[in-house]
């Protein structure tokens, strides 16, 4: 049976890979991204498993909000550099339908779809060209809070207003477009960097990985702010 009951609201997640059509190798890459949610699901531990959905999409559910959001870091970071992934995040009520095949419905679900189409249709704008996540909240009639008109996000097409309980829509957004502005302005190396800050491991051992100094690894996390995005994770982590 599946764990979550008819009707509750939580953080919903959907995601998927980057200009993978124009990649040359698609099995290898579904292969990639299988074995990549596999992980996830053993280290996150999300509510309802991480799952391929149709091609390249893939979707979850997570008890809270920052555990939702902090796995949109941590997917992206584990992918790269093989590929890039984007995410649509959303907060809501969400009921199963069916167990096997499993199907799922409801404003949670509504919201994550609006969120990550958002996302993909930012893409072709140069100024927000490095945004990867969004976030929407579904507002108390079922509907999300930006198909209501409600919030002063309508310029961004992220809504904030008072629906459904969950954290406020702006702030969110606010601190994941720039995170995502700041990961996707990096180098390579610094991403590996922060993948490993991630997880917990110190600069020594970041700078063994990579045979530079540790005094090489501390002018990087300076540098590009790897320290930063370590600590938004944190905070972000906390909410919900």
């Amino acid at each position: 049976m599946c764990p979550i009951k008819p009707g509750p609201s939580v953080a919903t997640l959907i995601g998927d890979v980057v200009h993978s059509r124009s990649a040359t190798e698609r099995a290898e890459l579904h292969a990639h991204l299988a074995a990549l949610l596999q992980q996830a699901n053993a280290e996150l531990q999300p509510l309802v498993p991480l799952r391929i959905t149709v091609g390249d999409e893939f979707q979850g559910c997570f008890s809270r909000l920052g555990e939702a959001l902090h796995s949109t870091l941590w997917l992206r970071l584990h992918l790269a550099p093989v590929a890039d992934l984007r995410h649509g995040v959303g907060w809501g009520a969400v009921q199963v339908l069916a167990d096997s095949p499993r199907v799922e419905d409801g404003p949670g679900w509504w919201a994550a779809r609006e969120a990550i189409e958002w996302v993909k249709a930012e893409a072709g704008r140069a100024a927000m060209r490095r945004v990867r996540t969004a976030y929407r909240r579904a507002d108390e009639g079922g509907g999300t809070e930006d198909q209501a008109g409600r919030g002063a996000g309508a310029g961004t097409g992220v809504g904030s207003g008072v629906g459904a309980g969950g954290p406020d829509p702006d702030a969110i957004n606010a601190a994941l477009f720039c995170r995502d502005q700041m990961v996707g302005s990096v180098s390579p190396r610094s991403v590996r960097l922060l993948r490993g800050m991630l997880v917990g491991r110190n600069q020594v051992e970041l700078a063994e990985d990579e045979a530079i100094s540790a005094s090489a690894v501390s002018q990087r996390v300076r540098n590009d702010g790897l320290g930063v995005i370590v600590a938004a994770d944190e905070l972000l982590r906390r909410v919900g």
